[in-house]
Order: structure tokens, then sequence, then C-alpha cells
């Protein structure tokens, strides 16, 4: 395991979050990762880290093959304005690199919104690792981050 996937797997036990975290190889998107999973790419959970106009982010755990829906999530975060941070900002904020980014063992705890489409599966998640892969039943996900559950998304991939 990598130290990234050490954090990954150290947060999830303290949340009382099965995972199983596996090796697999480098993915160039995320339906090249779900081909070499051998799952459908709405079965793998994007952790998406969205910034607000104050500064602060929040998480977005969104499938894999659709998109987030801007106003309905600004409607469930109670804002007006949210962006996606430049990739430098996401790493220095989760210290996650783009593709393996997850709120479990990220640097800074934030709040995590998760599009209802993702519950009642067992999916594929960022593992803080290029080189892996981690697999959590997404009920078990959505309890151990206390996450908000809501209609985010809309049709469409930003993988």
């Amino acid at each position: 395991m990598t130290a990234g996937t050490d954090r990954v797997r150290d947060d999830a036990e303290r949340r009382g979050i099965p995972i199983e975290i596996v090796e697999r190889a480098p993915a160039t998107s995320l339906e090249h990762a779900a081909e070499l999973l051998g799952i459908t790419p709405a079965e793998i959970v994007k952790s998406l880290v969205v910034k607000r106009s104050d500064g602060s982010y929040l998480f977005a755990l969104v499938p894999g093959d659709r998109q987030i829906s801007w106003p309905k999530l600004r409607a469930v975060v109670g804002v007006n304005k949210l962006r996606m941070p430049e990739a430098e900002l996401a790493l220095e904020a989760t210290g996650f690199a783009r593709g393996t980014i997850t709120p479990l063992g990220s640097s800074t705890v934030w709040p995590v919104f998760a599009d209802e489409r993702i519950a009642g599966k067992r999916v594929s998640i960022g593992s803080g690792d290029h080189d892996h892969t981690a697999w959590v039943n997404s009920d078990d996900l959505i309890a151990g981050l206390d996450a908000t559950i809501a209609d985010i998304t809309s049709e469409g991939s930003t993988s």
C-alpha cells in the first residue's frame, strides 16, 4: 500500500466503514477504470472537491456516469455560488491528486453531499493512489461520512 491508501484505510476504520483496497492498473479515464474493474461507470463514485464563494470546501459524491447539477447542488447547500477548484488547490486542500480523491483520509474534513443514485450499491471510490481502488458499500460510506443525500446530478459524465 501507499501513504495515501493507508490514510484512506485508517480513516475508514475510525469511522466504522468496511473498505477493501485493491491494486489495479492505472487508468487513463473513468471509463477505462470501469473497464479494468469489470463494472459500469455508474458503479464508480467520483469524489469531487467543490469550493464555496467564502473559500471553504465540500465534497460531492457523484456516480461516474453523471455530473454535478450546479443549480441542484447550490439549492441543497443553500448558497448562490459554487465551483470546482483548480487541480493544485484540490491537492492542497485534500492531500490527494485528482483521480484519487476521497473524503476518507482527506487532510481536511468537510461536509459531504452524496447523490441519491449511489445509495444501496457496492461502489468503487478513490483510494488516495492511482494504482489502487477502494471498494465500499455506499450506504456504509454515506452513514460513516454523515453525508447529506440528495438529487445533485444531471446526465453526462465529467471524467
